[in-house]
């Protein structure tokens, strides 16, 4: 049972999605299915989340017109680029509905939930309790000023409202107030100590041998950070008008919270399978067996953003219910990033799929191969046109086009493209293709893909060479070297065309015509087979292709840019003595370091002249830790000492941040005594 996040259904996909938790999906579902395992692949649109009805209120239609949009786009674009979902569901479809009703009144029936009355966040002008995504206000952590009652989006912070400063509605603008309202509870408090941490630790990695049972390194940290903080309730419901309903008495206009009902999905997608053309080839299935069944495989593909609700919420939804399986493994990658600047689709920095799709028709494998061999597996990683060129022009036409092409065409020049017979594979070549194959195997079963791809890329090196070296075309006519030499590289490209199925399936069907291969074998190209004719697999990216895609990119920055240079600044005026109260300082930094637990900060040592302070910072995406010691910096130090992911932060480096995210010091234009005050 495989599954992949669900993805908002507020706009399109872009790249850092694919590489964080729909090619991996795909790679694997792609794989198991070559070794003939019973697989079920699903994912679908996530429609009842807040960004949603953010979505619908800035566009100024209803919900669903929002989901039927982006869920059309979406869906389409992953069929398009060859992902094999078995299902693409949706979580506004009825059936969904009715699973996950089923499953809260399952959990509410056993007296899972601790039922709770609390104060919450309300919109007088517009009548309404606000979901955390409807409160916006000033992260405690970095100070972004647009921070999420739910997190912070520029230091990747889990928050809730209530740690929010000046809290405001993202509907009226508005403070909101708090006003009492009764939700129910799943006891993660309770889970936790009766059950939960002991399963998380029986994934902990063992070493540097990754086994398919164990979490990688990131993601079983991320758990026990979460774990070691003390895990709490966590509301199962909400008060809003878009969602799945509470079914039971007494909860009239709250839904299920999106974060309970949206892993849900994948269960209801697993069921709609049971009338798809999927039951069509296999008769007897049945969606409990893919989750139901203790001897069934379950698999979670997500980004790290995902990590807490796939390993620590929803396996504790699954354990509560009693009749489902718990996942095996959770692979979760960490962010893409794009042209040396973070994804975000509010700044429209991104690369979307579906424009893609039209801007490089017949080119969907070059993305993946760029996307796979740049996947960020165990950090974050880059995407550049530049290397997106490079990668097609140098490696996929250079390398494994050209030894391809150059195959068939000298199979026509002198068998009229009919593979040799009576002739054995190499040995020597054939174990050496025998070992990479079993190397690509290997770093599949255990999530390595970008190793894999890479082995893959050795095998069509390994034919290259072994054709180069043996130098056919200087042979005489009728040499008995020249057919054994061909037929030992159409050896080759009959593996190649099985491994292109798991990475590069639109390029694996074009080889398997030219190599008249009905079914994906290995080391099959029968004697006596009668080629197709040669075609170039891949061609060259030209300079201006990338170009224009760069322009794109750069013009959507400027019209960024000028939309947010017309927003008057929505900040209140302060007084003369509310700016006295700030005491800020120029401190000198005389040691810096990457904080062990966190990638975006940064712990400072800074001289501030009578002391030496720690700052922890959120700058370590915009500056190495080397480069900064010395840099004269503004200090605001009579902040409030606050701890940040376990070292207590003692002040404030001042930044200034442009329209596009980047930061950069406050610094004096000349150096002066550590400690000089700022006024």
């Amino acid at each position: 049972m495989i599954t992949s996040a669900l993805p908002y259904a507020n706009g399109p996909i872009h790249i850092g999605h694919l590489a964080g938790a729909y090619l991996p999906a795909d790679i694997y579902a792609r794989y198991m299915r070559l070794k003939g395992k019973d697989v079920a692949f699903v994912c679908g649109s996530d429609e009842h989340g807040v960004p949603v009805t953010l979505r619908a209120k800035k566009e100024g239609i209803k919900p669903q017109q929002v989901v039927d949009k982006y869920h059309t786009i979406n869906k389409k674009a992953f069929e398009d680029f060859g992902i094999s979902f078995d299902m693409y569901h949706r979580t506004s479809d009825p059936l969904h509905h009715e699973t996950a009703s089923a499953f809260f009144k399952h959990l509410y029936d056993k007296g899972v939930f601790v039922e709770k009355e609390s104060k919450q966040y309300y919109d007088e002008q517009e009548k309404q309790f606000l979901a955390d995504r409807y409160i916006v206000g000033t992260c405690p952590k970095c100070g972004n000023e647009n921070a999420y009652g739910d997190q912070c989006e520029k230091c990747g912070s889990t928050l809730s409202p209530e740690e929010l400063k000046n809290p405001r509605s993202a509907l009226s603008g508005n403070q909101p107030i708090k006003k009492k309202t009764k939700h129910w509870y799943l006891p993660l408090d309770k889970i936790q100590e009766e059950w939960l941490e002991e399963w998380i630790d029986s994934h902990k990695p063992k070493g540097n041998k990754q086994e398919t049972e164990e979490w990688k390194t990131n993601v079983y940290g991320q758990c026990k950070s979460w774990l070691d903080q003390g895990l709490q309730p966590r509301a199962v419901t909400r008060d809003l008008n878009w969602g799945v309903p509470v079914p039971i008495d007494g909860a009239d206009g709250k839904v299920l919270y999106v974060w309970f009902d949206a892993p849900i999905g994948y269960i209801s997608a697993t069921k709609a399978l049971e009338g798809s053309e999927f039951r069509v080839h296999n008769s007897e299935f049945s969606w409990k067996d893919y989750w139901q069944n203790k001897d069934t495989k379950l698999l979670h593909f997500i980004g790290k953003d995902n990590i807490v609700f796939h390993c620590l919420i929803f396996p504790a939804m699954l354990k509560a219910h009693g009749d489902y399986i718990l996942p095996e493994n959770i692979p979760s990658n960490e962010f893409m990033n794009l042209e040396g600047d973070k994804i975000s689709t509010s700044r429209n920095w991104a690369v979307w799929l579906h424009e893609y799709l039209e801007d490089f028709p017949n080119k969907e494998d070059v993305l993946r191969y760029c996307l796979i061999s740049n996947m960020p597996e165990n950090k974050d990683s880059e995407f550049t046109w530049k290397d997106f060129q490079e990668k097609n022009n140098s490696e996929l036409v250079g390398i494994l086009a050209n030894f391809i092409n150059r195959v068939v065409v000298l199979t026509h020049k002198y068998f009229d493209g009919v593979v040799p017979e009576g002739y054995e594979f190499n040995e020597t070549l054939r174990l050496k293709i025998e070992q990479s194959t079993n190397v690509i195997d290997k770093h599949i079963s255990s999530y390595q893909f970008r190793a894999a791809l890479q082995e893959f890329m050795n095998i069509a090196r390994e034919g290259n060479k072994y054709l180069t070296d043996a130098e056919p075309w200087k042979l005489e006519k009728g040499d008995p070297k020249i057919p054994q030499v061909l037929f030992d590289c159409i050896q080759v490209c009959g593996v190649l065309q099985k491994c292109m199925e798991i990475f590069l399936p639109f390029t694996s069907k074009k080889l398997a015509t030219i190599l008249k291969i009905e079914e994906p074998q290995l080391q099959n190209v029968a004697p006596g087979t009668q080629l197709g004719k040669p075609e170039h697999l891949f061609t060259r990216i030209e300079d201006k292709d990338i170009q224009k895609q760069i322009d794109k990119l750069q013009n959507s920055k400027k019209q960024n840019m000028e939309a947010n240079s017309s927003i008057v600044n929505p900040q209140s005026e302060i007084t003369f003595d509310d700016f006295m109260k700030m005491n800020i300082k120029v401190g000198t930094i005389k040691s810096a370091e990457k904080h062990p637990d966190a990638d975006k900060l940064l712990k400072l040592e800074v001289d501030l002249g009578s002391e030496t302070r720690t700052i922890v910072s959120g700058i370590a995406q915009h500056y190495q830790p080397e480069n900064i010691v010395g840099t004269q910096v503004s200090v605001l130090t009579n902040l409030a000492p606050r701890k940040i992911r376990g070292i207590e932060s003692q002040g404030m480096i001042l930044m200034a941040e442009n329209t596009d995210g980047k930061l950069a010091f406050v610094s004096p234009d000349k150096t002066v005594d550590s400690g000089s005050e700022i006024r």
